[in-house]
């Protein structure tokens, strides 16, 4: 039930992104179908704070219903990952600071989540796992090339994806999760200076790039 990775060009979906329980629902719903009953559930959230969400979420395409079912005289709507988001190297840069923040918040918090349930439930047992951290220095070729070798990397996956899927067909596999994360490296700032020499690197980008 893998969906397919999309390239977002739209800052509107871009901002739809940027909040934490949206987020985890598109990490609950890229494992298995669920109603926003059962979300709310899994969220320890309000039903009618996350219907919002999920409405959100099928407006702009993230989501869509998969099924519904007749249950006790209510109508179950059940939903499904539609695309997982990507957002393009150009476009990033253009957003807005507090919006960027807010996505890697909300993205950071919905990994450290799945990464804390999958090291209590021994997802990192077997042989083929794999825990690593590398700091390199490069230049901006060297992270232009580092950042495409990321991407490959992701779409080869998909592609090996589905070609399990051919092997075993649609839900039969292992669920595996694979996390990629590509930033520069802090270092010991404070908050306030930190926040103005990021503004003024993003300056310097966006004079670099006009």
């Amino acid at each position: 039930m893998n969906a397919k990775i999309v390239d977002i060009d739209d800052p509107r979906l871009v901002k739809a992104l940027a909040h934490p329980i949206r987020m985890k629902i598109l990490t609950i719903l890229d494992e298995r179908t669920a109603t926003p009953k059962e979300l709310a559930a899994i969220l320890g959230l309000p039903l009618e704070n996350v219907s919002y969400h999920v409405r959100t979420l099928k407006d702009f395409g993230f989501i869509k219903l998969e099924k519904t079912r007749q249950v006790r005289g209510a109508v179950e709507h059940h939903y499904k990952l539609a695309a997982r988001p990507r957002i393009g190297d150009k476009l990033w840069e253009t957003v807005p600071r507090v919006v960027q923040e807010a996505i890697a918040d909300a993205s950071l918090d919905a990994f450290v989540h799945t990464l804390g349930q999958a090291a209590q439930q021994g997802g990192f047992d077997f042989g083929e796992a794999h825990i690593s951290r590398h700091s390199l220095e490069l230049d901006d070729q060297g992270v232009r090339e580092v950042s495409d070798m990321v991407l490959e990397m992701l779409d080869r996956m998909e592609t090996i994806a589905q070609k399990s899927r051919e092997r075993f067909g649609d839900g039969e596999g292992r669920r595996i999760s694979a996390g990629v994360l590509l930033f520069e490296t802090p270092r010991q700032l404070e908050p306030e200076d930190a926040a103005k020499e990021r503004d003024a690197r993003r300056r310097r980008t966006q004079k670099s790039t006009a």
